[in-house]
């Protein structure tokens, strides 16, 4: 018997903040219904999380089996690497804004819309490298709004550090947090090689230190690509939203 697939609806999103139309991938599990509560999962690099993630297929497994809670993913697409810079990175030009965006326009348009649940723990971000960034700065700057932050090789600076480190609530953030063993330089679209994997290691010791409830793990032989993400893509739904 074939597996029931959700459904991925396109829309554009209005934001004041960002002062833009911003495009937005909507998964809705094959057995949605407005009768039906469900948690929310935010991805930045939206897209890439549907294409190369498959974390939809994912979700619709999941579900099948009954493995995680009711879930509706929206994924926020970047529009070109000098897009995702000014919006995903600490000090971007969209930074402050694309923060406001998601917890100030994006997460009521979406409560309006669907039937959520209105807590915190109910809500997660989840992204890629940049896209783990600004995940989790959000999560820090609104933890009364998102509870749970999910980082797939964060890229991780003094910024994100002291955000972490003066963060005053690590009992309402949950944090799963992953990064690849082989990720000591890493060439980003700014024609850098940075070592990703030694800062990754301090934000860790730091979560532990600091209380959050949290999981991390070295992917052994994992590098700062989707092969690495997308394997990863199940255990991460799991923690977020496991039965």
């Amino acid at each position: 018997m074939s597996r029931q697939t959700g459904t991925i609806i396109d829309k554009m999103f209005h934001s004041e903040a960002l002062q833009e139309e911003v495009p937005l991938l909507l998964y809705l599990p094959a057995s949605f219904s407005p009768l039906y509560k469900y948690s929310l999962l935010i991805a930045q690099d939206g897209k890439d999380y549907f294409q190369m993630g498959k974390i939809g297929r994912v979700a619709d497994r999941l579900l099948e089996e009954g493995k995680i809670e009711n879930i509706i993913i929206v994924g926020i697409p970047y529009r070109n690497s000098e897009d995702r810079w000014d919006k995903y990175y600490p000090g971007g030009d969209k930074f402050e804004a694309y923060k406001r965006f998601l917890a100030r326009e994006l997460l009521p348009y979406l409560e309006e819309e669907y039937p959520t649940y209105h807590i915190g723990m109910s809500r997660a971000l989840i992204g890629d490298s940049l896209g783990a960034t600004v995940s989790l700065m959000t999560a820090l700057d609104y933890p009364h709004t998102f509870g749970k932050a999910a980082l797939h090789s964060p890229l991780v600076n003094e910024s994100v550090l002291e955000a972490v480190e003066q963060f005053s609530y690590p009992h309402l953030m949950h944090i799963y947090h992953v990064i690849g063993n082989k990720e000591t330089a890493v060439q980003t679209t700014r024609q850098e090689v940075i070592d990703f994997l030694t800062p990754n290691r301090e934000l860790n010791l730091l979560i532990e230190s600091q209380g959050f409830p949290s999981f991390f793990e070295e992917i052994d032989g994992g590098d700062h690509t989707w092969r690495s993400w997308q394997a990863d893509m199940e255990r991460t739904l799991l923690w977020l939203f496991g039965n």
